[in-house]
């Protein structure tokens, strides 16, 4: 938060005197977006697994696994058709709709603690978001071929923009490639409420059919929040490099 915070305050400073001054403020904003792209993911991953990790040693008090939970969970919904696989990894679970099934990971799957039930409820709230036709998933899972496209190819085009820019072919490509990237920061930006909604569902589904007791809920809260997070990490560190990509652009 204090890193995003000064990266903000900078900005608004490079916005009203950055060009008219001098080039050397431009290195150093550049630069300042590259270190804020850098580290705050980091920062977000490790709260995580730390997070993960201190709640995974919190068994909850009825003994559940997360598979159990999730099959659970899916039946009450009337998913009875949608599958749980067990998966090697550790926090590689999602929910895959074009083979409808959860599939959990060695960290969450036949374990009862507090922090592998959310993750597994996590899953399940995704299972139930496509089932409804929840509208942002629905959007999301729309444009994932064109942003699939965009995202494996805007870096090439920048780079042979960059190469060729002093034709004025090479900045046309610049500003496609941007544009291919600012596609990929909307798509990020369309998750966050997938995921937060997909959280909500679980912990409300937890609480309301008695899974975990009261003061386990919080526990279960406190994973997802931090999961979640690493969405918004991703966003922010997106938004620093098409910001970067702009001011590079501009110098062209």
């Amino acid at each position: 938060m204090y890193i995003t915070n000064f990266m903000m305050v900078a900005l608004r400073y490079y916005s009203s005197y950055g060009y008219r001054s001098s080039s050397r403020y431009s290195g150093g904003i550049e630069l300042l977006l590259l270190f804020g792209m850098l580290i705050i993911p980091i920062i977000a991953q490790i709260n995580v697994k730390s997070t993960f990790s201190k709640y995974s040693k919190v068994a909850n008090s009825r003994g559940l696994t997360a598979d159990q939970v999730a099959r659970k969970i899916l039946d009450a919904n009337g998913l009875y058709y949608v599958n749980i696989e067990h998966i090697p990894g550790k926090l590689s679970d999602h929910f895959d709709p074009k083979a409808n099934v959860v599939r959990l990971s060695d960290s969450v799957y036949g374990k009862t603690s507090v922090a592998a039930i959310g993750v597994a409820a996590h899953e399940c709230g995704h299972a139930c978001q496509h089932a409804e036709e929840y509208r942002p998933i629905v959007l999301r899972s729309a444009v994932v071929p064109a942003v699939s496209f965009c995202s494996k190819l805007w870096y090439f085009l920048f780079l042979i923009g960059i190469f060729i820019s002093s034709l004025s072919i090479g900045t046309t490509l610049i500003y496609v490639s941007i544009a291919m990237f600012a596609a990929v920061v909307l798509f990020q930006l369309i998750t966050l409420p997938v995921e937060f909604d997909a959280s909500g569902r679980a912990l409300k589904t937890l609480e309301q059919d008695s899974i975990l007791e009261s003061a386990e809920i919080p526990m279960a809260g406190k994973v997802l929040k931090a999961a979640a997070l690493t969405y918004v990490a991703s966003l922010v560190a997106s938004l620093m490099q098409l910001i970067r990509l702009v001011l590079i652009a501009r110098k062209r």
